[in-house]
């Protein structure tokens, strides 16, 4: 059964209906909180369902990749929403490296104050020496 989200007017509380679809719209909503019937209807998210190829190739759109050598906060910007999308956590080297940058620092200030950062292997590690 679907809910509907509402605000009530008259004391500004928000509340949730939980009505079928015959049922929508031939009853007045009341606010559980006062009782008043001067409620408004809320808009809840829209969501839209995507594949993990879709996801990667909006990353990857080359207008969004403009200009981030010389911008570390768009570069945070752009790491951040890569991280959100893969769904993973990258771990708190790399939510250092993101606060470094949305601090303003360059990457190559960040490799100077790190400078073991990303030892062990793996991309930026010694691997590819």
């Amino acid at each position: 059964m679907p809910s509907y989200e509402y605000r009530c007017i008259n004391c500004k509380r928000r509340f949730e209906v939980y009505l079928s679809y015959s049922e929508y719209g031939k009853q007045a909503s009341r606010c559980p909180h006062c009782n008043s019937e001067n409620v408004q209807r809320r808009i809840g998210r829209i969501r839209f369902a995507r594949t993990e190829e879709s996801r990667l190739e909006d990353l990857a759109d080359p207008s969004k990749l403009a200009g981030l050598e010389d911008d570390p906060k768009a570069m945070a910007r752009m790491m951040r929403d890569m991280s959100a999308e893969m769904g993973e956590d990258a771990g708190p080297e790399f939510d250092e490296v993101i606060d470094r940058l949305e601090a303003g620092q360059s990457p190559e200030e960040i490799d100077a104050a790190i400078p073991d950062l990303g030892a062990g292997g793996g991309i930026g590690g010694d691997d590819f020496e």
